[in-house]
Protein backbone atom coordinates (compact mmCIF):
# COMPACT_ATOMS: atom_id res chain seq x y z
CA UNK A 1 0.00 0.00 0.00
CA UNK A 2 0.88 3.46 -0.27
CA UNK A 3 0.26 6.13 1.72
CA UNK A 4 -3.23 7.56 -0.05
CA UNK A 5 -3.05 10.87 1.88
CA UNK A 6 0.44 12.02 1.12
CA UNK A 7 -0.38 10.80 -2.96
CA UNK A 8 -3.46 13.33 -2.80
CA UNK A 9 -1.56 16.19 -1.34
CA UNK A 10 0.95 16.28 -4.50
CA UNK A 11 -1.71 17.42 -6.38
CA UNK A 12 -3.96 19.33 -4.25
CA UNK A 13 -2.93 21.72 -0.95
CA UNK A 14 -6.19 19.79 0.82
CA UNK A 15 -7.38 16.05 1.03
CA UNK A 16 -11.52 16.52 0.59
CA UNK A 17 -12.96 13.80 2.66
CA UNK A 18 -16.54 12.53 2.74
CA UNK A 19 -19.12 13.19 5.04
CA UNK A 20 -21.71 11.20 6.77
CA UNK A 21 -22.49 7.73 6.06
CA UNK A 22 -25.28 6.50 8.44
CA UNK A 23 -26.44 9.94 9.19
CA UNK A 24 -27.05 10.48 5.32
CA UNK A 25 -28.67 6.69 5.30
CA UNK A 26 -31.08 7.47 7.76
CA UNK A 27 -31.72 10.56 5.52
CA UNK A 28 -32.69 8.77 2.81
CA UNK A 29 -34.67 6.14 4.98
CA UNK A 30 -33.08 3.78 6.72
CA UNK A 31 -34.14 2.51 9.93
CA UNK A 32 -30.76 2.55 11.86
CA UNK A 33 -32.54 2.07 15.72
CA UNK A 34 -29.96 -0.71 15.58
CA UNK A 35 -26.88 -1.89 17.68
CA UNK A 36 -25.59 -2.85 14.24
CA UNK A 37 -26.25 1.41 12.91
CA UNK A 38 -24.72 1.52 9.61
CA UNK A 39 -23.84 -1.86 9.55
CA UNK A 40 -27.45 -2.81 9.59
CA UNK A 41 -27.73 -1.23 5.71
CA UNK A 42 -24.82 -3.76 4.81
CA UNK A 43 -27.63 -6.72 5.57
CA UNK A 44 -30.57 -4.94 4.14
CA UNK A 45 -29.68 -2.36 1.27
CA UNK A 46 -26.08 -2.37 0.11
CA UNK A 47 -26.96 -1.04 -3.04
CA UNK A 48 -27.90 2.20 -1.38
CA UNK A 49 -24.42 2.56 0.39
CA UNK A 50 -22.65 2.21 -2.62
CA UNK A 51 -25.17 4.38 -4.07
CA UNK A 52 -24.01 7.33 -1.10
CA UNK A 53 -20.36 6.61 -1.76
CA UNK A 54 -21.14 7.57 -5.78
CA UNK A 55 -22.55 10.96 -4.14
CA UNK A 56 -20.34 11.80 -1.85
CA UNK A 57 -17.38 11.19 -5.25
CA UNK A 58 -19.50 13.25 -7.44
CA UNK A 59 -19.58 16.12 -4.72
CA UNK A 60 -15.82 15.76 -4.74
CA UNK A 61 -14.60 14.06 -1.92
CA UNK A 62 -11.18 12.29 -2.31
CA UNK A 63 -11.58 9.07 -0.28
CA UNK A 64 -14.39 6.97 0.54
CA UNK A 65 -14.94 5.84 3.89
CA UNK A 66 -16.58 2.30 4.66
CA UNK A 67 -19.25 1.75 6.12
CA UNK A 68 -17.91 -0.91 8.25
CA UNK A 69 -17.39 1.94 11.58
CA UNK A 70 -19.80 -0.72 13.85
CA UNK A 71 -19.29 -4.16 11.80
CA UNK A 72 -17.97 -5.92 14.01
CA UNK A 73 -17.32 -9.63 14.48
CA UNK A 74 -18.94 -9.27 18.04
CA UNK A 75 -21.55 -7.03 17.24
CA UNK A 76 -22.61 -9.50 14.57
CA UNK A 77 -22.54 -12.65 17.03
CA UNK A 78 -24.89 -10.40 19.46
CA UNK A 79 -27.35 -10.17 15.97
CA UNK A 80 -26.83 -14.23 15.37
CA UNK A 81 -24.64 -13.82 12.64
CA UNK A 82 -21.49 -16.06 12.69
CA UNK A 83 -18.06 -15.44 11.93
CA UNK A 84 -18.24 -16.36 7.84
CA UNK A 85 -20.79 -14.11 6.94
CA UNK A 86 -19.31 -11.53 9.54
CA UNK A 87 -16.77 -11.90 7.74
CA UNK A 88 -18.24 -11.30 4.16
CA UNK A 89 -20.56 -8.28 5.60
CA UNK A 90 -16.83 -6.68 6.47
CA UNK A 91 -15.72 -7.53 3.12
CA UNK A 92 -18.44 -6.21 1.27
CA UNK A 93 -18.44 -3.05 2.99
CA UNK A 94 -14.74 -2.56 1.34
CA UNK A 95 -16.49 -3.94 -2.59
CA UNK A 96 -19.34 -1.35 -2.45
CA UNK A 97 -16.94 1.81 -1.76
CA UNK A 98 -14.79 0.54 -4.52
CA UNK A 99 -17.19 -0.17 -6.78
CA UNK A 100 -18.74 3.18 -6.05
CA UNK A 101 -14.56 4.84 -6.63
CA UNK A 102 -14.05 2.42 -9.96
CA UNK A 103 -17.44 3.64 -11.75
CA UNK A 104 -16.59 7.42 -10.83
CA UNK A 105 -13.37 7.28 -11.91
CA UNK A 106 -14.36 5.44 -15.17
CA UNK A 107 -15.46 8.55 -16.41
CA UNK A 108 -12.35 10.55 -17.94
CA UNK A 109 -14.83 13.89 -17.14
CA UNK A 110 -13.77 13.28 -13.61
CA UNK A 111 -10.38 13.14 -13.64
CA UNK A 112 -10.27 16.98 -14.53
CA UNK A 113 -8.92 19.04 -11.36
CA UNK A 114 -8.54 15.72 -9.65
CA UNK A 115 -6.40 13.09 -8.02
CA UNK A 116 -7.37 9.50 -8.24
CA UNK A 117 -9.78 8.82 -5.18
CA UNK A 118 -8.95 6.30 -2.75
CA UNK A 119 -10.69 3.94 -0.09
CA UNK A 120 -10.20 3.89 3.67
CA UNK A 121 -11.84 1.39 5.75
CA UNK A 122 -13.51 2.55 8.89
CA UNK A 123 -12.12 1.17 12.38
CA UNK A 124 -14.80 2.45 14.35
CA UNK A 125 -13.71 2.32 18.38
CA UNK A 126 -14.90 -0.57 20.71
CA UNK A 127 -17.64 2.05 22.34
CA UNK A 128 -19.25 2.23 19.18
CA UNK A 129 -20.19 -1.90 19.26
CA UNK A 130 -21.34 -1.08 23.05
CA UNK A 131 -23.91 1.27 21.29
CA UNK A 132 -24.37 2.69 24.43
CA UNK A 133 -22.88 6.23 24.04
CA UNK A 134 -19.28 5.48 25.56
CA UNK A 135 -17.47 6.39 21.85
CA UNK A 136 -18.18 9.76 22.69
CA UNK A 137 -16.66 9.16 27.05
CA UNK A 138 -14.28 6.65 26.59
CA UNK A 139 -15.09 5.54 29.94
CA UNK A 140 -14.36 2.05 29.45
CA UNK A 141 -11.72 0.09 30.83
CA UNK A 142 -9.92 -2.22 28.53
CA UNK A 143 -6.14 -2.45 28.38
CA UNK A 144 -4.16 -1.64 24.98
CA UNK A 145 -3.64 -5.63 24.82
CA UNK A 146 -7.72 -6.46 24.88
CA UNK A 147 -8.12 -3.74 22.51
CA UNK A 148 -5.50 -4.60 20.01
CA UNK A 149 -7.46 -8.45 20.61
CA UNK A 150 -10.46 -6.85 19.97
CA UNK A 151 -9.64 -4.48 16.64
CA UNK A 152 -7.22 -6.96 14.88
CA UNK A 153 -9.84 -9.14 13.37
CA UNK A 154 -11.68 -6.98 11.59
CA UNK A 155 -8.76 -5.10 10.29
CA UNK A 156 -7.45 -7.60 8.79
CA UNK A 157 -10.41 -8.21 6.76
CA UNK A 158 -10.41 -4.71 5.84
CA UNK A 159 -6.77 -4.65 4.32
CA UNK A 160 -7.33 -8.13 2.94
CA UNK A 161 -10.79 -6.95 1.25
CA UNK A 162 -8.69 -3.86 -0.61
CA UNK A 163 -9.34 -1.61 1.92
CA UNK A 164 -6.37 0.86 0.41
CA UNK A 165 -5.88 3.16 3.90
CA UNK A 166 -7.21 2.43 7.74
CA UNK A 167 -9.34 4.86 8.77
CA UNK A 168 -9.43 4.79 13.28
CA UNK A 169 -12.53 7.17 13.95
CA UNK A 170 -14.40 8.75 16.83
CA UNK A 171 -11.36 7.36 18.84
CA UNK A 172 -12.30 8.87 22.52
CA UNK A 173 -9.29 7.68 25.19
CA UNK A 174 -5.42 7.63 24.61
CA UNK A 175 -5.32 3.87 25.68
CA UNK A 176 -7.60 2.74 22.21
CA UNK A 177 -5.60 5.38 20.10
CA UNK A 178 -2.00 3.62 21.65
CA UNK A 179 -3.63 -0.02 21.08
CA UNK A 180 -4.29 0.92 17.26
CA UNK A 181 -1.09 2.36 16.53
CA UNK A 182 0.71 -0.82 18.39
CA UNK A 183 -1.41 -3.18 16.22
CA UNK A 184 -1.25 -1.80 12.37
CA UNK A 185 2.67 -2.53 13.06
CA UNK A 186 1.45 -6.11 12.83
CA UNK A 187 0.24 -5.42 8.68
CA UNK A 188 4.04 -3.83 7.34
CA UNK A 189 3.33 -1.20 4.50
CA UNK A 190 -0.14 -0.22 5.44
CA UNK A 191 -0.95 3.23 6.32
CA UNK A 192 -3.68 4.60 8.43
CA UNK A 193 -5.02 7.58 9.99
CA UNK A 194 -6.19 8.16 14.01
CA UNK A 195 -8.80 10.70 14.67
CA UNK A 196 -10.08 11.53 18.39
CA UNK A 197 -13.21 12.69 19.49
CA UNK A 198 -13.23 15.62 21.71
CA UNK A 199 -15.21 17.05 24.16
CA UNK A 200 -13.72 20.64 23.93
CA UNK A 201 -11.24 22.56 22.25
CA UNK A 202 -8.45 21.37 23.73
CA UNK A 203 -9.28 17.50 25.44
CA UNK A 204 -10.14 14.62 23.41
CA UNK A 205 -13.14 12.92 25.20
CA UNK A 206 -11.33 10.55 28.06
CA UNK A 207 -9.77 13.92 29.27
CA UNK A 208 -6.46 13.83 27.67
CA UNK A 209 -4.88 16.59 25.96
CA UNK A 210 -4.99 16.32 21.97
CA UNK A 211 -2.19 17.81 21.64
CA UNK A 212 -0.19 15.20 24.11
CA UNK A 213 -2.03 12.05 21.55
CA UNK A 214 -0.71 13.89 18.49
CA UNK A 215 2.91 14.59 19.74
CA UNK A 216 2.97 10.94 20.47
CA UNK A 217 1.53 9.70 16.93
CA UNK A 218 4.09 11.96 15.25
CA UNK A 219 7.08 9.66 14.62
CA UNK A 220 5.07 6.71 13.98
CA UNK A 221 6.09 5.80 10.32
CA UNK A 222 2.42 4.14 9.99
CA UNK A 223 0.49 7.11 10.79
CA UNK A 224 -0.31 8.58 7.58
CA UNK A 225 -1.99 11.75 9.34
CA UNK A 226 -3.81 12.26 12.66
CA UNK A 227 -7.76 13.98 13.41
CA UNK A 228 -10.59 14.92 14.99
CA UNK A 229 -13.80 13.85 13.98
CA UNK A 230 -17.54 13.96 15.39
CA UNK A 231 -16.73 16.97 17.58
CA UNK A 232 -19.05 20.23 17.00
CA UNK A 233 -17.34 23.00 14.34
CA UNK A 234 -16.72 25.03 17.10
CA UNK A 235 -13.90 23.86 18.58
CA UNK A 236 -12.21 22.75 15.54
CA UNK A 237 -9.51 25.34 15.19
CA UNK A 238 -8.44 25.76 17.89
CA UNK A 239 -7.74 21.26 18.42
CA UNK A 240 -5.88 22.01 14.77
CA UNK A 241 -3.98 24.85 15.86
CA UNK A 242 -2.61 23.07 19.01
CA UNK A 243 -2.13 19.97 16.57
CA UNK A 244 -0.01 22.09 14.20
CA UNK A 245 2.44 22.94 16.96
CA UNK A 246 3.51 19.15 17.45
CA UNK A 247 3.59 17.53 14.20
CA UNK A 248 4.78 17.89 10.87
CA UNK A 249 2.20 15.13 9.59
CA UNK A 250 -1.44 16.13 7.86
CA UNK A 251 -3.80 16.99 10.25
CA UNK A 252 -7.49 16.08 9.32
CA UNK A 253 -10.87 17.42 10.58
CA UNK A 254 -13.89 16.18 10.30
CA UNK A 255 -16.81 17.62 12.82
CA UNK A 256 -20.63 17.10 12.76
CA UNK A 257 -22.99 19.32 12.04
CA UNK A 258 -22.89 21.25 15.31
CA UNK A 259 -25.92 19.39 16.50
CA UNK A 260 -25.52 17.00 19.66
CA UNK A 261 -26.40 13.12 19.72
CA UNK A 262 -28.16 11.99 22.97
CA UNK A 263 -27.20 8.14 23.13
CA UNK A 264 -30.22 7.71 25.60
CA UNK A 265 -32.95 8.97 23.06
CA UNK A 266 -30.67 7.66 19.77
CA UNK A 267 -31.98 11.53 18.68
CA UNK A 268 -29.88 14.71 17.64
CA UNK A 269 -31.16 18.48 19.00
CA UNK A 270 -29.84 21.59 18.27
CA UNK A 271 -29.08 23.74 15.46
CA UNK A 272 -26.95 22.67 12.58
CA UNK A 273 -23.50 24.54 11.53
CA UNK A 274 -23.35 27.76 9.48
CA UNK A 275 -21.60 28.32 6.71
CA UNK A 276 -19.76 24.69 6.52
CA UNK A 277 -17.38 25.86 3.38
CA UNK A 278 -16.62 29.60 5.28
CA UNK A 279 -15.54 27.72 8.67
CA UNK A 280 -13.48 25.07 6.14
CA UNK A 281 -11.56 28.14 5.28
CA UNK A 282 -10.74 29.01 8.77
CA UNK A 283 -9.36 25.17 9.90
CA UNK A 284 -7.37 24.96 6.63
CA UNK A 285 -5.59 27.98 7.42
CA UNK A 286 -5.19 26.78 10.86
CA UNK A 287 -3.03 23.92 9.60
CA UNK A 288 -5.58 21.35 8.51
CA UNK A 289 -5.12 19.12 5.36
CA UNK A 290 -7.87 17.16 5.34
CA UNK A 291 -11.61 18.66 5.79
CA UNK A 292 -14.62 16.77 5.78
CA UNK A 293 -17.87 16.21 7.48
CA UNK A 294 -19.05 13.68 10.38
CA UNK A 295 -22.62 12.57 11.73
CA UNK A 296 -25.39 14.89 9.99
CA UNK A 297 -23.59 15.84 7.26
CA UNK A 298 -24.44 15.66 3.60
CA UNK A 299 -23.15 15.14 -0.16
CA UNK A 300 -24.04 19.25 -0.12
CA UNK A 301 -21.89 20.06 2.52
CA UNK A 302 -19.27 18.63 0.42
CA UNK A 303 -19.80 20.11 -2.56
CA UNK A 304 -19.79 23.46 -0.70
CA UNK A 305 -15.98 22.92 0.79
CA UNK A 306 -14.63 21.20 -1.83
CA UNK A 307 -15.99 23.91 -4.30
CA UNK A 308 -14.02 26.56 -1.82
CA UNK A 309 -11.08 24.32 -1.06
CA UNK A 310 -10.72 23.80 -4.70
CA UNK A 311 -10.07 27.24 -5.45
Amino acid sequence: MADEIARILKHQRVVVLDGALATELERRGCDLNDPLWSARVLIEQPDLIRAVHADYFAAGADCATTASYQATFEGFAQRGIGTDEADRLIRLSVTLAREARDAFWSDPTNHVGRARPFVAGSVGPYGAMLHDGSEYRGDYTLTVDELIAFHRPRMKVLIDAGAELIACETIPNWTEGQALARLITEFPGVFMWISFSAKDGEHISSGERFMDCVNVLSDHPQVAAVGINCTPPEYITALVTAAARETCKPILAYPNSGEVYDADTKTWHGQSCGDFSQQAREWVAAGAKGIGGCCRTTPEHIRELAAVIRT
